[in-house]
């Protein structure tokens, strides 16, 4: 080919390119012109202040009000597909269907007790996005941040608010095969000492002390700022385990709990649990596990919860299921009757607070 019917071919392709390109970005900016237009259907979002409450309110005083009570507010990220979706909203606890009022501040998961607050980000980059866990005060503002090694999918605070705990999915685990891993970390805020990882903590299992290429552990539920509860995972089995800040230690309790939840007066546990010969996409039912008598109680909801439940009071759980905007949040009594009612639709990672 000559060099002219070269330089024809290049500017041709050129072109091609270039409007394949442009057609590209043009797409994009509509589909982005989509999202970020508010959707009908759900409740209406508007920015205004947020806040996580009162500082040294724990999350025991936050839940023990009425869900009536005007200075209760529930605190979730918001899944409407709009200029506010993944952003923090409040709602008072008495209307969560009502009207939110969003924060600006974009969180994947996150919890908060004591006014203080722990939020899992995702960072978007060049090349791929990276994902930090940033601690906020009761308006919201950074205090600090940590980055994270994996995508974030529990995160848990202390009823004083000075104990945080988040959980990541990890890859590159040799042991791990087709198997999940993750990372659990616990930061105390009052010196900003942070345990990396729960698998550097001693495992006391059945008495003995317990050591496993394979150990991982989730879903973390403070009962004060020295001790916690948590799930391990060992050998194709869950324990839960109670957890010892200051001893650096844990010690199986049960098999087959996960996602534990403390309930605000600390004599419970709402978990999930794996249902013999279930579906392998659906396997788990929601518990109540008494810690004095360790009784186990089955939950009204008969779907498969795949969740770390919150307790909104003493006697109510909430939930995430998957729904038409991503999940929506569900309640269900913590004594096994009732059934299931819907608590928030698009919604995620409902925490109540108490405000001034």
């Amino acid at each position: 080919m000559s060099t002219r019917g070269r330089l024809v071919v290049l500017v041709i392709t050129v072109l091609v390119l270039s409007g394949v390109a442009v057609g590209s970005v043009m797409h994009a900016s509509a589909r982005a012109d989509q999202r970020d237009h508010q959707q009908d259907g759900g409740p209406p979002v508007s920015a205004g202040p947020v806040t996580l409450g009162v500082s040294g309110v724990s999350g025991d005083s936050a839940s023990s009000g009425g869900p009536g009570d005007p200075a209760r507010r529930l605190v979730f990220r918001n899944m409407l597909w709009g200029p506010h979706r993944d952003e923090l909203v409040s709602v008072p606890a008495g209307e969560p269907a009502g009207a939110r009022t969003a924060s600006g501040v974009r969180c994947l998961r996150f919890y908060a007790a004591g006014g203080e607050g722990i939020c899992l980000q995702r960072v978007s980059g060049v090349l791929q996005d990276t994902y930090r866990a940033v601690v906020l005060d009761a308006d919201l503002h950074e205090r600090r941040h940590f980055a994270l090694t994996g995508i974030p999918t529990r995160a848990r605070v202390s009823p004083s608010g000075h104990m945080m705990a988040w959980t990541v999915f990890v890859s590159g685990d040799s042991y791990a095969g087709g198997v999940f891993s993750t990372r659990t970390s616990i930061l105390d805020t009052r010196t900003w000492t942070l345990d990396q990882s729960l698998e550097d903590y001693q495992v006391i299992k059945d008495g003995a002390q317990y050591r496993s290429a394979d150990i991982n552990f989730w879903g973390v539920t403070f009962a004060d700022d020295d001790h916690f509860y948590a799930t391990l995972g060992t050998g194709g089995r869950t324990y839960l385990v109670r957890g010892d800040v200051r001893a650096r230690s844990v010690t199986t309790v049960r098999e087959n709990v996960e996602c534990p939840s403390l309930s605000p007066d600390g004599t419970r546990l709402a978990f999930k649990k794996r249902i013999p010969d279930a579906p392998a996409d659906a396997p788990w039912h929601e518990y109540v596990l008494d810690l004095t008598t360790m009784r186990e109680t089955a939950l009204a909801e008969q779907r498969s919860v795949d969740d770390q439940a919150v307790w909104l009071d003493d006697h109510t759980v909430a939930y995430a299921l998957a729904g038409d905007y991503g999940s929506d949040l569900w309640t269900v009594p913590a004594d096994g009757n009732g059934r299931p009612t819907q608590l928030a639709m698009a919604a995620l990672a409902p925490v109540v607070v108490v405000v001034s």
